[in-house]
């Protein structure tokens, strides 16, 4: 029997870091959050597609207030969340392309001089086909099987 072609499965990765102990100023900071959005993903070799959204949120809790944005990458996103007043962030990193979540975790770490941090890294979309053709010639070889 000739050998099937690999496929893969799996949409992409994505990782997300809850920051503890960060450097208020940064958070705070409206045009610091816009440019580490708009020059970040050129760090990790993702394609920005558009400029930043990046705009401050009043909350009903005056110590809720922070700054919140994101990106849109071809790869997908990368979005933001600052709490100053609680010296807290979350930076959600998603993408189908893979990225060294190693690298991003240390950047983000030294560029928000966080203290301690959360770490989540996990694969999404894991039944999405990545090859379409490895799947559809598996899909008709299992049919072949089941034909009597």
């Amino acid at each position: 029997m000739k050998e099937m072609e690999k496929f893969e499965y799996g949409f992409g990765q994505h990782l997300v870091i809850d920051g503890y102990g960060a450097n208020r100023e940064k958070l705070m900071d409206l045009d610091f959050i816009y440019n580490f959005l708009s020059k970040y993903p050129e760090e990790i070799e993702m394609t920005k597609i558009m400029p930043p959204y990046v705009f401050k949120y009043y909350a009903p809790v005056p110590e809720d207030w922070g700054i919140s944005g994101f990106v849109i990458i071809a790869e997908s996103h990368i979005s933001i969340h600052t709490f100053p007043e609680k010296l807290y962030l979350s930076i959600d990193v998603f993408s189908c392309k893979p990225f060294d979540a190693d690298k991003v975790i240390s950047d983000v770490t030294r560029i928000f001089e966080i203290q301690k941090s959360e770490i989540k890294f996990f694969d999404r979309g894991l039944e999405f086909p990545r090859s379409i053709r490895a799947v559809e010639k598996f899909i008709k070889m299992e049919r072949k099987d089941l034909i009597i």
